[in-house]
């Protein structure tokens, strides 16, 4: 399959064919995808499998997510779908990622496969696109098998052990001195992966150390996120918002305590509490009947705990996910709270470009629906083969820079990990 050159979106729209019809149960999806170009969506076992490219639209500046918005509501206006099974990502669909900072270098882009897989409870699918009047492509992929193993060592990049703690002491300061709540700094590892080396081994890795977070790979992007920006379905919008962090005991009775301990940390809830306002902040304008969980929850992963606010609501506007996505991104977790205060600092603070690292991953369906987490625990592989993996932590007025250098490292642990 030959891979369509890249458009910029500025006005009209590519026409696309898309017909989903239903497949006998497909168990793992992974297989499927092409070993160094790999687009994923899942969880849980269930999600899809893009193969190929059919159209990629490309996006920057401030406005990027709103751009894209727009670029697909055009792109599925045009676009002729058939879909024989009807459940969430199937007919026409978009893979996406998205830089975090308005300044950023990073290309955002959303990817229209030549064929997606799913697979979504006890349903399975394909759906083949094509641009109009292109050939029909009625092949049924096939699994292959995984490429020779690999060990990557990830090393300290642009800011170390000791420039991250100096950094968090800045921050802290500031905090204290300045209208300031909290602000999120993250540090980088980097790496060289060999261009022969086979990708799906680091995301059966993910998806199997972390099957309750949404594993992903879009363009290069690569993570297993534990936190849901936002999803919508037939009306309904849903977001989960993690703050607050604590590494798991090594036993039942200390990881209770730990736990206990999380619960019981005025820091962590102080900081959770300025993650849940800003995203009902930014959701209230579009359903009317918001509602976010009383006390947030402990939710237990392989590596941490973290404390955890469920919110939904009934769409009142008609937004799609890329609407809601833009209203929210950049959220407090991962950037700060008042947020230009806190992206300010944090491009003062952080000697590098974030890329897409916080930003929101995920699919949009032609119908706007989707489903969108922000882009943690996650590596950027570049196309010669360098990568980045990025973690971060979130700075309030008492925070210790040896504690929020330590959360780095266990919020690090899943990408060194699956390619270690």
């Amino acid at each position: 399959m030959t891979s369509a050159p890249t458009t910029r979106w500025e006005t009209g729209a590519t026409v696309l064919e898309a017909e989903t019809t239903p497949l006998d149960d497909v168990r793992q999806l992974i297989p499927f995808l092409d070993s160094r170009t790999p687009l994923l969506w899942l969880r849980k076992g269930e999600g899809m499998a893009g193969i190929g490219e059919v159209l990629r639209l490309d996006f920057t500046g401030p406005d990027r997510i709103e751009q894209a918005s727009a670029a697909w509501r055009a792109t599925a206006a045009a676009a002729t779908v058939a879909d024989d099974v009807r459940t969430p990502g199937t007919g026409l669909v978009a893979f996406g990622t998205f830089a975090f900072d308005d300044e950023s270098s990073a290309v955002s882009t959303l990817i229209v496969p030549e064929i997606v897989i799913g697979r979504r409870g006890s349903r399975s699918w394909i759906t083949r696109i094509r641009r109009a009047g292109g050939a029909e492509n009625d092949r049924l992929p096939r699994p292959t098998a995984f490429g020779d193993e690999y060990r990557l060592s990830l090393l300290p990049g642009e800011l170390g052990s000791d420039g991250y703690r100096s950094a968090v002491a800045d921050a802290v300061e500031r905090i204290r001195e300045q209208d300031l709540s909290k602000v999120v700094l993250a540090r980088d590892l980097r790496g060289h992966l060999p261009l022969e080396s086979d990708l799906r081994r680091a995301l059966v890795e993910l998806a199997l150390g972390y099957p309750d977070c949404w594993t992903f790979a879009v363009d290069g992007l690569v993570g297993s996120s534990p936190e849901t920006l936002v999803r919508v379905h037939h009306g309904t919008v849903t977001a989960r918002v993690l703050a607050g962090t604590i590494s798991r005991g090594p036993d039942a009775a200390a990881d209770a305590a730990a736990a206990a301990e999380l619960v019981a940390s005025a820091k962590d809830q102080g900081e959770h509490r300025f993650a849940v306002t800003s995203v009902m902040d930014a959701l209230r304008p579009h359903s009317a009947d918001l509602a976010a969980s009383d006390e947030p929850f402990t939710l237990k992963l392989p590596n941490l705990w973290h404390l955890a606010t469920d919110i939904a609501g009934m769409l009142s506007d008609g937004s799609s996910s890329l609407d809601l996505a833009a209203a929210l991104h950049p959220t407090a977790a991962v950037a700060g709270t008042p947020r230009r205060e806190a992206l300010a600092l944090i491009r003062e603070l952080e000697p590098f470009d974030r890329g897409r690292y916080a930003g929101p991953v995920g699919w949009v369906g032609g119908d706007g629906d989707g489903e969108w987490a922000i882009a943690l625990r996650c590596a950027q592989l570049t196309p010669t083969g360098d990568l980045t993996a990025y973690a971060g932590a979130g700075i309030v007025a008492d925070s210790d820079p040896d504690r929020e250098l330590a959360e780095t490292s266990m919020k690090f642990r899943p990408i060194v990990e699956a390619f270690g």
